[in-house]
């Protein structure tokens, strides 16, 4: 191949990588707002993208921490204001409520089906630079991120990594795969070249869901704490399953009837691999409701049933 059949190969790589780009942006780019907020600590700023024709837009919890409203500004010149209907700080999101908005909802993927390596486009406004559009491919899977609300500590499970250039200012705004989907809710700049999203997956659709019809978040509490451990090759070749969740902490009061040493294996018929897959599982529907726990105890199978009570409500 010569250098002018080489130069129109190039060029025809970056029409369709700039199709792509330039695709998503016009079609994410109108639904995403930049927050302008007031809390007792002073002015924030952040974005949000509209979710709902009804003028639902999701954030970052962070973004509006201390505040019960604000304005959103649209890429089209129009201001409204809004409030917050809920945040959950241990999921770093929040769900408000604008007084008017007259673009269409954003499409929501899912995150669950994210590879390494593929495009992403992240649309917000860092630095107060309203309507910014960065491109770069997914770097990481599967990350945590911890989260805090009052003592409550929790990881923030399947954080997607990018490389999409992140400033103050883009958090709460959308990260789009190349259909134009929202696959995550920007949430943190860790460092240089390194920006997380909250995913959307089936979790966090179901924390939204609670934000927007209850204000906030229930969570169910087991009182266990554990780390990842192999199962033993039997327990393998029988259940598909390679790793368990080794008990290491039982809070007093815990209503699990699980002992320290023992290796959760599935609970209500789900696999626990590990501290995050157990964590997918303590969501509102679980309260109270009666829930089979496969575990190995001394190299033995035992089941017991636990019964969830709400986090904080003990």
């Amino acid at each position: 191949m010569d250098t002018e059949d080489t130069g129109r190969a190039d060029d025809a790589a970056l029409d369709a990588y700039s199709r792509v780009v330039t695709g998503v942006a016009a079609k994410v780019l109108p639904a995403v707002a930049a927050l302008s907020v007031r809390t007792p600590r002073g002015a924030g700023a952040g974005s949000a993208v509209v979710i709902d024709p009804d003028g639902l837009l999701l954030t970052s919890a962070h973004v509006v921490q201390g505040a019960n409203g604000g304005v959103a500004a649209f890429g089209d010149g129009t201001e409204t204001r809004f409030r917050v209907v809920g945040a959950d700080p241990l999921s770093d999101l929040a769900v408000l409520r604008a007084e008017e908005v007259g673009v269409s909802p954003v499409e929501l993927g899912a995150a669950d089906r994210l590879r390494i390596g593929q495009l992403v486009v992240a649309v917000g406004n860092p630095m107060g630079l309203a309507g910014s559009v960065t491109a770069g491919v997914v770097s990481g899977l599967g990350r945590s991120l911890p989260a805090r609300d009052g003592r409550l500590v929790r990881l923030i499970e399947d954080v997607i990594q990018t490389d999409a250039a992140l400033n103050p200012g883009n958090s709460g705004g959308a990260l789009a795969d190349s259909a134009g989907r929202v696959v995550g809710v920007n949430t943190a700049v860790a460092g240089y070249g390194l920006g997380l999203a909250v995913p959307v997956n089936p979790t966090t659709r179901q924390i939204v869901a609670d934000l927007t019809g209850q204000g906030r978040v229930r969570r169910a509490w087991l009182g266990v704490a554990g780390a990842p451990v192999p199962l033993p090759p039997e327990v393998t070749a029988r259940t598909g399953q390679r790793r368990g969740l080794r008990v290491v902490e039982v809070v007093p009061g815990s209503p699990a009837g699980i002992y320290l040493g023992d290796v959760i294996v599935s609970v209500g018929g789900r696999p626990v691999r590990d501290g995050q897959s157990l964590q997918r599982l303590m969501l509102g529907p679980a309260i109270g409701v009666r829930l089979p726990v496969t575990l190995l105890r001394k190299g033995a199978y035992v089941d017991v049933v636990a019964v969830p009570t709400e986090l904080g409500a003990r």
